[in-house]
């Protein structure tokens, strides 16, 4: 690879973490990839490594794409690595839950508690993974408090075909894009039920604002759930047929279980976990969702 490329370093051989890589790739970056597998379809420009610690060598940026239930341990392991001159980004559609409170910590809360990175960072927005990967036009959102780190992410990943937008509500970023894969569960069960298209829209109007208002009480804006982060995220949610959320919201329909809906999707859909959590953590905020009550007891549990 040419001297002088920027380099990035991708924690995570999923299909996310593969989009991601091939986006920096595509910017003309040079990147390495760090997989506890041997993902295919490796993109053009990718060197896929096995140890953190190259990773952290190789790159000032890391960007952070596993899931939520790992990223703690990930995080924990990385950290040993990095020092207060990298940035971590990540990718992280969730919300962490500590077994012992009720508390839902962002994955940026994690990245600080187990790691010396302060200058921290969130990817989200409408962009989907297949897309990105096969260079279709697409839109990211970063996050972060530290003008550099989201500098940093639009130089690595903006090119012809990816627009990156930058916010300072990292926070607000975040809970979207967790509340968004609740909402696209809530929206594919709709349809699934020949739910009327006026209704369906009436649905996302007043599940985004319930969302807003969530987001405002965790910290964040209720504004960013308003624009690409929230709406923008959902509408393009909602248009995979094949996105987990969606099958999930689709089998929930047909009468099956969670745990049945989730094996129906083949993959591990974070939303159905968080969504019972998201309300109990709403109710000790004092915020009323009486959508997202609806969703874990009426969908989700079936009650």
């Amino acid at each position: 690879m040419e001297a002088g490329k920027r380099k990035i370093a991708v924690i995570g051989g999923g299909a996310w973490g593969l989009a991601l890589a091939a986006a920096a790739a595509r910017a003309e970056g040079e990147v390495v990839l760090v997989s506890r597998r041997d993902p295919a379809g490796i993109p053009r420009g990718v060197k896929v490594i096995q140890g953190m610690k190259e990773a952290a060598q190789h790159a000032r940026l890391v960007i952070l794409a596993t899931p939520s239930s790992v990223v703690r341990a990930v995080a924990r392991d990385l950290g040993d690595h990095l020092d207060g001159s990298h940035y971590v980004i990540h990718g992280v559609r969730g919300l962490v839950h500590d077994e012992d409170d009720d508390e839902l910590h962002t994955i940026s809360d994690i990245i600080k508690e187990e790691t010396p990175v302060r200058r921290t960072g969130a990817l989200g927005g409408p962009a989907l993974a297949q897309d990105i990967l096969a260079g279709k036009p697409s839109v990211l959102v970063v996050g972060s408090r530290y003008p550099e780190v989201s500098e940093a992410a639009v130089a690595a990943f903006g090119s012809p075909s990816l627009r990156v937008y930058p916010t300072n509500d990292v926070k607000g970023l975040e809970w979207a894009s967790a509340l968004v894969g609740c909402l696209t569960i809530a929206v594919g069960y709709a349809q699934a039920m020949n739910t009327s298209a006026g209704l369906v829209a009436a649905l996302i109007s007043r599940a985004v604002g319930e969302a807003s208002r969530i987001a405002a009480a965790a910290g964040g804006e209720e504004k960013t759930l308003l624009g690409l982060a929230g709406y923008g995220d959902l509408l393009a949610s909602i248009a995979q047929a094949e996105r987990p959320e969606v099958l999930v919201g689709q089998a929930l329909a047909r009468g099956l279980s969670p745990a049945e809906a989730a094996k129906a999707a083949e993959l591990r859909v974070e939303a159905l976990d968080l969504i019972p959590r998201v309300v109990r953590w709403s109710e000790h905020a004092g915020v009323r969702v009486p959508i997202f009550h609806a969703l874990a007891n009426g969908v989700v549990q079936g009650r």
